[in-house]
């Protein structure tokens, strides 16, 4: 009969008595119809035991009344005359120990180590930490942050991976944007916050994210450094970036709840083919159910809140922003920073001085280091080795490096040497990389090919590297056949072939024209005597 606490034992007595329904009986007290019918049946043992025993049965089984509270504790911690030393000492921090053993060495504390150990813990009660609840305007606030979205089929492979969960939540409304990519950057992390903001239709005032290195180089709190690309994002849509302290994330507790309800909610034990399936399902889930859904502590529709807030938000400009990546370049000899093997006017920054170049899809900004001014704009060549200077801008007296080609050029030949003059008077310091090209072939070609090459191009009026460099091939290819065909005195005898026959043949063949030849000088003598008796007569 201890299962229930005496009140509810008397409570369900009553109902018993009156011939309640275990059901009614579990609708109005909320006890399981189980623990009703045992509690019914231990009465019906009891009065079968009572009557049996002789015992009255006509009141219901007496229920003993509940115990008395307990007395509170009369005694009088031993710690209790130096309450006022271990309070100022918890309030420095100091731990239980060190407290014990200055009771005992300076103000004569007889008592254990364990006293003062239940005396302090009773004086630290934490109270829960408070948090003040902040208040925003419409439009006012975005928080922004990463999580881990849903397995995924990892694209041409069997094997599944989660991808990285972004979500932009406005502080207002709670209405939010999810994407998941595969991989994230400086470029990734700003075109997510472009996408949302034409999602949303509008930007917000400030947007305050993580200290994470898609968007913060530096943390801090005053100054913090945004990488160029999310800078210039915000800036291209009128947006202030505001950095969260580090380990701070109350401070977009809103974002930290969003991608907590999303992994609970929308994705959890979900598996996507794709990740183009897994933002679908983003989307018709924020759109059909979280947007949906009554805030807890608003107690009004998201999707009604929003609504008021979008009229309040930024208008987006007509064009989105140019994404670009950036690198330092020096300037060289000839005032142009090289860029993809194009040169590029750099003035007014001087030679040898370091810039900023930031590279777009169609031109690219030469921009001071230390300031990021703008210097020069141009236009990105379509063709390698293309030169973006003007002819009033060209550097045209001799260098120290023009000296040293120079000299290069006169150890070649004299031909090579007036060619490379050639080129600077007509380029300038532009020319010195032509120049380089040319004293460098002689590191592949014998000199006198490369001063033939140089004398030829002179001849024909052509002044260029290519051309001298085709040149010298073409040369140095006429000098190969030369030492490749053979030379008549060292033409050497086939002595064994198909058509020759062995020397033996060539013996007997002789032997028997000799033989015949003898023969016929025999028959032949008569003759010939004859003849030359009758030529005499």
């Amino acid at each position: 009969m201890n299962v229930l606490k005496p009140h509810l034992q008397t409570t369900l007595s009553t109902l018993l008595a009156s011939n309640t329904s275990h059901r009614q009986i579990e609708r109005v007290t909320g006890i399981d119809r189980k623990t009703i019918r045992t509690y019914a049946k231990r009465i019906e043992e009891r009065k079968e035991k009572s009557n049996s025993s002789g015992v009255a049965t006509g009141t219901p089984d007496q229920i003993p009344p509940p115990r008395p509270p307990a007395a509170a504790k009369s005694t009088t911690s031993i710690c209790e005359p130096h309450r006022e030393f271990i309070e100022a000492q918890l309030r420095f921090k100091r731990n239980y120990t060190a407290i014990y053993q200055d009771l005992v060495d300076n103000h004569g504390f007889t008592g254990a180590y364990n006293s003062v150990k239940r005396f302090c813990g009773g004086l630290c009660k934490h109270e829960p930490e408070q948090f003040d609840r902040l208040e925003f305007a419409p439009g006012e606030e975005a928080q922004v942050d990463y999580g881990e979205g849903a397995l995924t089929r990892v694209p041409g492979s069997e094997r599944f991976r989660k991808p990285r969960l972004f979500v932009m939540t406005l502080r207002y409304s709670r209405r939010s944007f999810r994407r998941v990519v595969w991989k994230s950057s400086q470029e990734t992390w700003a075109r997510l916050h472009e996408e949302a903001w034409r999602y949303f239709g509008g930007a917000c005032r400030y947007v305050v994210l993580d200290n994470l290195k898609e968007g913060v180089i530096k943390p801090d709190l005053y100054e913090p450094k945004l990488n160029a690309v999310y800078g210039a994002t915000l800036k291209h849509y009128g947006v202030v970036g505001d950095p969260a302290r580090v380990r701070d994330p109350n401070r977009k507790g809103t974002v930290e709840h969003a991608i907590g309800h999303t992994q609970d909610t929308a994705l959890k034990g979900r598996r996507f083919e794709t990740i183009e399936a897994q933002n679908q399902h983003l989307e018709h889930w924020e759109t059909k159910w979280a947007a949906q859904r009554i805030h807890g502590s608003e107690r009004r529709q998201v999707e009604a809140m929003f609504q008021e807030e979008k009229p309040h938000l930024l208008p987006l400009p007509l064009l989105g922003m140019q994404y670009f990546t950036e690198a330092q370049y020096t300037v060289n000899d000839d005032s142009c920073v090289r860029v993809d093997h194009s040169s590029y006017a750099a003035r007014p920054a001087a030679i040898g001085s370091r810039v900023l170049v930031r590279l777009f899809a169609r031109r690219l900004e030469i921009r001071e280091l230390k300031t990021q001014a703008l210097l020069r704009t141009h236009d990105r060549a379509e063709r390698p080795g293309t030169v973006v200077l003007p002819m009033e801008e060209r550097v045209f007296n001799p260098s120290r490096e023009t000296q040293r080609i120079l000299s290069q050029a006169k150890a070649i030949g004299a031909a090579t040497h007036k060619l490379c003059e050639t080129l600077f008077e007509r380029e300038g310091r532009v020319g010195q990389r032509k120049m380089w090209g040319i004293v460098g072939l002689v590191r592949r070609y014998p000199r006198r090919l490369i001063e033939a090459a140089c004398e030829r191009a002179m001849q024909e009026g052509v002044f260029s590297y290519g051309h001298v460099k085709t040149l010298t091939e073409r040369l140095m290819e006429d000098a190969l056949i030369l030492l490749d065909a053979p030379n008549p005195s060292e033409v050497s005898l086939t002595q064994s072939h198909a058509l020759i026959r062995a020397g033996d043949d060539y013996a007997n063949l002789f032997t028997l024209g000799a033989q015949q030849s003898a023969t016929l000088a025999s028959t032949q003598a008569p003759h010939r005597a004859q003849n030359q008796v009758g030529a005499s007569q």
